[in-house]
């Protein structure tokens, strides 16, 4: 019975074993695999990371300049950040926010079209 009496003195004064969630969160490990994003600026659409994902969760589309990510398919393995020439896959500390329905994570790269304006330059001399 004392024995037991010393547990409960111990554990009603000492600190909890646990982590309050909300008011302190754990920091990231080290090489932490949370989310993948890219900066579409420096991206050339070569494929590379489309063909090196084991799961098939990347689609680049050369032509219309798209870069999107199934959020579900993907492993995070990193595959596709480490064979990327141009480094611009990232993989950041933090995890994706739940959500409610299915949704693809799609980059588009804006073209800047240098035709346009020789052709308006072109004819205005006329």
């Amino acid at each position: 019975m004392f024995g037991m009496l010393r547990n409960v003195f111990d554990n009603l004064f000492s600190k909890p074993a646990t982590r309050l969630y909300p008011k302190e969160k754990r920091p990231f490990f080290k090489d932490t695999r949370g989310s993948l994003e890219i900066e579409i600026e420096k991206c050339i659409f070569c494929g590379i990371c489309q063909r090196k994902c084991p799961s098939n969760a990347i689609v680049v589309d050369r032509n219309s300049r798209t870069w999107q990510l199934n959020q579900y398919k993907c492993v995070l393995c990193n595959v596709c950040v480490e064979s990327c020439p141009k480094k611009c896959l990232i993989s950041k500390e933090q995890f994706n926010v739940p959500t409610t329905y299915k949704e693809f994570y799609i980059k588009k790269q804006e073209i800047k079209d240098e035709v346009q304006p020789k052709a308006q330059a072109a004819a205005t001399n006329v």
